[in-house]
């Protein structure tokens, strides 16, 4: 139970990678606060999963993260239903893929606002609970893609090339008050967006991954596991790869 205690709050928690941290946090003993964009009945029946499952409080939260105001009144809300936070994971991301030639003034914005902005927005928001507590652990989610480009992203990859430059600053300006900021960069995982691609593009990107797979939410969460607990209490301002060695 590394997590037992904590509260951690996760943006975009209700699907995907954000739903498989939720799980893995509650798992630890965790209660978890979490956002969501549109599905409420969705994140309604997740909280009552997490809920009865591992026993922690759990509660949904409608918010666009991506909203500055909006990111703000969320922190009240979660502040007062749980009394604090102590985790927060900043995972909150869209795609609009185009080639560059292509992407619209529209495309470009909504991928860094959604994807970059949205941690800008809930790290300030969470920065004052962090300092009283002189302690806190934020961990960015960014992408292997942040780090290498790729074609046809090029909003994707710049929003998570700044995840990693605001993870290293946030960790340079907090760390003498105990709170940490760590990114977490996954390769290809395999979610129910990808379970919609053509498979033998899929095959294709597996065959040039040395572990010969694609990765799962889960491989993900115990990555966010390790740094959201005192495991890692020496770690700040460092990338971590979940790639299966796509980076090597």
């Amino acid at each position: 139970m590394l997590l037992k205690g904590k509260v951690a709050l996760i943006t975009g928690g209700s699907r995907g990678i954000g739903k498989g941290i939720a799980e893995k946090f509650a798992s630890q003993g965790a209660d978890i606060a979490f956002t969501f964009a549109s599905s409420i009945e969705k994140a309604r029946a997740f909280e009552i999963e997490l809920s009865k499952k591992y026993g922690v409080k759990t509660i949904g939260y409608q918010s666009d993260a991506a909203n500055f105001d909006a990111s703000h009144e969320l922190i009240e809300k979660v502040l007062v239903d749980f009394g604090t936070i102590d985790i927060l994971v900043n995972n909150a991301g869209i795609t609009r893929d185009t080639l560059l030639l292509r992407m619209s003034e529209a495309q470009w914005d909504e991928v860094i606002n959604t994807n970059l902005k949205s941690a800008f927005n809930l790290t300030k928001a969470c920065l004052k609970t962090f300092l009283k507590n002189k302690a806190g652990s934020i961990i960015n989610m960014t992408s292997v893609v942040g780090v290498t480009g790729n074609a046809g992203q090029a909003n994707y990859a710049a929003s998570k090339a700044g995840m990693i430059g605001l993870t290293k600053s946030v960790a340079k300006e907090l760390g003498s008050r105990n709170v940490r900021c760590n990114a977490v960069a996954p390769g290809f995982i395999e979610t129910e967006m990808t379970a919609a691609l053509n498979q033998d593009v899929v095959k294709g990107w597996v065959d040039t991954i040395p572990l010969k797979r694609g990765g799962t939410p889960e491989d993900v969460a115990n990555a966010c596991l390790f740094l959201a607990s005192d495991m890692s209490a020496y770690i700040t301002g460092q990338t971590l790869s979940v790639c299966g060695g796509m980076m090597m």
